[in-house]
């Protein structure tokens, strides 16, 4: 078990849920980031006492200087303060809960510094996963997955890797499930935001609506565990207590079974390979009425279609698709385009950007802003 950790992106859930994690098992916390919410990550640092702390926005980050300046703590800013917290502070895993591509360097900076990746920020993978995960392996450092759905494959995998054969990668489908599009196509942001099963983020929501979520799992999937996209199976799974599962070679399929709660995953991602003592809802299973599957309708939900044809593409279209994404979202939260064009521009975005086979890192963050700015210029 890591002793000392960094958390990026502390005032989100999955940030805020890894705080609780690190106060119940004890371990030291030495950097937090946020994006603007100061208030929130003003309470954490004089809660937790920290050495550093970075906010993604300068007049933000201008602000906490002054909330905190009778405490002995660094307060950074920028890109430059998330690779810092990231990278070179004294912690033996870094909890990379920021949400979009904006978590890509902090994590490769992180790998460099051989600290353990407790990861949350699916964009990374999906961008950038190659280049990421033989950085990995180069500098031998951990990624330990906190979404459910990969720490579930991570879990069953444990000491099968050579015997796998196919991955079930395990879906609710979202608050709209067998929706048609044209009744998706009056849906609000509220809406979008309210899934049956999770708590989380606005962003992360509106994806699991689209299922486009699903979609950067798929790819996520791909890079974490080296498998192709033939050999990972989406699978519509509607009470979520089924986190995912995998085949092995001789047809036998193990599954990890728990209650819908992320602390759960991002507890293990700091213990690993130790279990501890969780104060979590434990299944019932005499009171489990039933658990259902389906396949995937990709003409309700293209932006999962989308997602695994990017991930067969590969190149820069995966990180195009997910930059445009994140500002298609953005744009339907803020209530300037409907729910269905959250597809269109994404679809239309991946289409126009220009494709690189076999990109450097330069060339997938030039997709990514290429894609982004088709977005927003549409």
């Amino acid at each position: 078990m890591v002793k000392s950790l960094s958390v990026l992106g502390s005032t989100g859930s999955i940030g805020r849920q890894s705080l609780e994690a690190a106060a119940r098992l004890g371990l030291r916390v030495e950097a937090l980031t946020a994006q603007k919410s100061i208030e929130l990550l003003e309470q954490q640092i004089r809660r937790f006492k920290p050495s550093y702390a970075a906010v993604y926005d300068a007049d933000a980050a201008a602000k906490l200087r002054v909330a905190v300046a009778d405490l002995d703590i660094e307060i950074g800013e920028g890109m430059e303060g998330l690779r810092h917290a990231a990278a070179a502070v004294d912690a033996d895993a870094v909890v990379t809960a920021v949400s979009g591509s904006v978590g890509l360097k902090p994590t490769l900076d992180a790998i460099d510094a051989r600290k353990r990746i407790c990861l949350a920020n699916k964009e990374t993978l999906v961008c950038a996963g190659s280049i990421v995960m033989k950085a990995a392996a180069d500098k031998g450092a951990q990624i330990v997955p906190v979404d459910s759905e990969h720490a579930a494959i991570f879990q069953c995998l444990e000491g099968r890797r050579e015997q796998l054969y196919k991955i079930l990668l395990t879906g609710s489908g979202g608050p709209f499930r067998g929706w048609t599009r044209e009744q998706t196509a009056s849906v609000t942001p509220e809406q979008a935001v309210r899934h049956p099963n999770w708590h989380m983020g606005a962003k992360i929501s509106v994806d699991s609506a689209t299922m486009m979520n699903k979609g950067l799992e798929f790819i996520e999937a791909m890079h974490l565990f080296a498998v192709d996209p033939d050999h990972i199976q989406v699978v519509v799974h509607p009470q979520s207590v089924i986190h995912s599962m995998v085949e092995l070679i001789d047809g036998t399929v193990l599954a990890q079974l728990a209650v819908p709660d992320m602390g759960l995953p991002i507890q293990y991602a700091m213990t690993w390979p130790d279990r501890a003592p969780s104060p979590y809802e434990r299944l019932d299973f005499w009171q489990m009425k039933d658990m259902t599957f389906e396949a995937p309708d990709l003409e309700k939900t293209p932006c999962l279609g989308l997602a695994m044809d990017c991930a067969r593409r590969g190149g820069t279209a995966p990180a195009a698709m997910s930059a445009a994404n994140e500002a298609a979202v953005a744009l339907f939260l803020a209530g300037k385009i409907g729910f269905n064009d959250i597809y269109d521009r994404v679809a239309e975005a991946v289409e126009r950007t220009a494709f690189i086979s076999q990109p450097t890192l330069d060339d997938i963050l030039a997709a990514d802003g290429e894609a982004r700015r088709l977005v927003y210029e549409r």
